[in-house]
């Protein structure tokens, strides 16, 4: 039996808003997994003077609720500034859409995570954070969580690929458990750097692929 998708869901859905990438964004984050079904990536760009996001755009895999809580998210987020941004909630992204079948309910959550989530890679780009967390191991490990093992669609963390973590006065050494030449290394060394290079007191990102 089909879902009960309201009529803007369906909207949505057929003719999603702002779908793509923008390139050489002020910043991006992606949230979710493959593996379990939906992913969101969101990329920004931001006026340096006001904060106001001038362009929003997302790439959706998933389910109708998927691409319509994406679509409705960045329609809600353009023209504000990155504070007002931040204030968007679940509800309101579901409420937009006419709400949307409780089975699909994590579908806003991760459209909210995935603009909360680019809106504080922006932040640590240009030194905005303002509770500055010493990292960690901790702090990394939780970080790399969020980098996806493209051959798996599960994070680096679950798939063990990570074997090795080292933090010290700024520098950050990992072991992926990956040959160098693995076509997918390019990519898992970007998602790192994305994650961690950002970070306020970070230095630099050592990143060792074993052979």
């Amino acid at each position: 039996m089909p879902l009960p998708y309201t009529e803007k869901v369906m909207e949505h859905f057929r003719h999603p808003k702002n779908v793509g990438r923008i390139d050489e964004p002020d910043a991006k984050a992606m949230e979710g997994s493959p593996a379990c079904g939906d992913m969101v990536a969101v990329y920004l760009k931001v006026n340096p003077d006001s904060k106001v996001i001038d362009d929003i755009k997302f790439e959706s895999y998933g389910c109708a609720s998927n691409i319509a809580t994406g679509s409705i998210i960045t329609e809600l987020a353009k023209g504000k500034t990155i504070d007002e941004a931040k204030g968007i909630t679940w509800k309101e992204a579901a409420d937009a859409l006419g709400g949307l079948p409780a089975i699909k309910a994590h579908c806003s959550v991760l459209a909210v995570d995935g603009l909360r989530a680019a809106i504080q890679n922006y932040e640590e780009r240009h030194g905005l954070v303002t509770e500055q967390e010493p990292t960690t191991v901790e702090v990394v490990i939780k970080r790399l969580k969020h980098v996806m093992n493209p051959v798996t669609g599960l994070d680096v963390i679950r798939t063990k690929l990570v074997k090795q973590v080292e933090v010290d006065e700024g520098k950050v050494r990992l072991v992926i458990d990956l040959p160098p030449n693995h076509q997918f290394a390019p990519n898992i060394r970007e998602e790192i750097q994305e994650k961690i290079g950002h970070l306020w007191d970070v230095k630099q990102v050592v990143i060792e692929f074993t052979d």
